[in-house]
């Protein structure tokens, strides 16, 4: 086991589709556009939640055999959410009320700006922020200076990240309401769904998939006009966000489940419920070829077979998992809420353990994979970048 020292004197540093056939392989991500303005940012690297609009939570990263501490950063409160990463910049969200831009190279914040409390992950979209906050605002800011652009005011808190459709921006509410805006932070739409929406909307096509937490209904929604395709009941509540991978959906429950679905005949096909402890599924699954991987509160990172739910290897971690996994290669990367902040890096195919960090405090958050690194924050407000020194 590593046990990493966090270097908090670092300069206050880093504030961190055959129908129903799973396809054999992932679609690839598109390329990140600059927006125009007065200034030029690297297109994104890790714009989103979960790394895309689908929602896979899969990166494409060279990383090290053995991850070791480049740096960490220091910011007032706890990080919920995962920091986003364009070209040398990384963007992460503070329960203290602010918002963090940090060189990746070194740890150093750039720029912070404060937009009250945050367990949403930031969204990037050209060369701009977006993310919300708990009293249920929306902001935009500039990604090279942090100045505020403007800011739209829903009916209840937000900590499901952005997503985008185009230029539009969408994302979900507490007031059940799933949000689409345009660039100047116009309402183009708003549609109720079953309750209050703790997870980020998947955007495919000019389709996007959210979920209330109330009764577990899938809702199919057209982008452009915020009108409801059809939906998928999913047989229990869920606050996750659902991976799309071609004609399929898959989402982590808490009511003890993992659910595959099929978009074409809108159905549940499978259905894998723990055997034992009956505890939530609190972390979104990362979906690779043929493979579901998924947290529970049980303490055990499960991966299922992504056609019939069937239960391939389970690993024992010490805490609950709320942290959503993610795949890089043919490796999986995850933190759990143990007080030493335990932090794993776990064989895909067969759930052996390849490596295991401290990070002195529950992750509750997911990862940002970067070019050669992955960054993840911690309940004590340590945002840790891990790779090779």
């Amino acid at each position: 086991m590593t046990r990493l020292i966090p270097s908090v004197l670092c300069a206050a540093l880093l504030s961190l589709s055959a129908a129903a056939q799973p396809p054999s392989d992932l679609p690839k991500k598109p390329a990140d556009k600059d927006s125009p303005g007065p200034f030029r940012i690297a297109p994104a690297i890790w714009p989103v939640f979960r790394g895309d609009a689908t929602m896979t939570g899969v990166g494409t990263a060279k990383l090290p055999d053995q991850l070791e501490e480049r740096w960490t950063f220091k910011t007032g409160d706890a990080i919920e959410g995962s920091p986003i990463i364009a070209g040398e910049v990384v963007y992460v969200a503070s329960l203290d009320k602010h918002l963090y831009a940090i060189e990746l190279a070194t740890g150093k914040q750039k720029w912070k700006v404060k937009l009250g409390a945050m367990k949403a992950s930031p969204g990037m979209k050209g060369n701009r922020i977006y993310v919300g906050n708990l009293e249920g605002v929306f902001h935009c800011v500039n990604a090279a200076d942090g100045k505020l652009l403007w800011k739209f005011e829903a009916d209840g808190e937000i900590t499901a990240a952005a997503n985008f459709h185009g230029e539009n921006i969408i994302f979900g509410s507490h007031d059940s309401n799933l949000y689409c805006l345009n660039p100047e932070g116009k309402k183009v739409w708003a549609t109720p769904v079953d309750g209050p929406i703790n997870s980020t909307a998947a955007v495919v096509g000019d389709r996007t998939f959210a979920t209330g937490c109330e009764n577990g209904v899938l809702h199919v929604i057209d982008a452009k006009t915020g009108k409801e395709l059809g939906n998928i009941d999913l047989g229990g509540s869920t606050v996750t966000t659902a991976a799309v991978v071609g004609d399929w959906v898959y989402a982590s429950m808490v009511s003890n489940q993992v659910v595959g679905a099929d978009l074409k005949g809108l159905k549940k096909v499978w259905s894998f419920e723990a055997p034992k402890r009956q505890q939530p599924f609190q972390s979104s699954p990362a979906v690779t070829t043929g493979l579901v991987i998924a947290g529970s509160r049980d303490k055990k990172v499960y991966a299922l077979d992504a056609k019939t739910g069937e239960q391939k290897w389970n690993f024992v971690t010490e805490g609950q998992v709320d942290a959503s996994p993610v795949i890089v290669g043919d490796r999986v990367y995850v933190g759990c809420l143990s007080d030493d902040g335990n932090f794993y890096v776990l064989d895909l195919k067969t759930g052996k353990k390849i490596q295991e960090l401290q990070l002195f405090s529950p992750v509750v958050g997911s990862v940002a994979v970067g070019p050669d690194s992955i960054l993840v924050g911690t309940d004590k407000g340590l945002l840790y970048c891990l790779g090779k020194k």
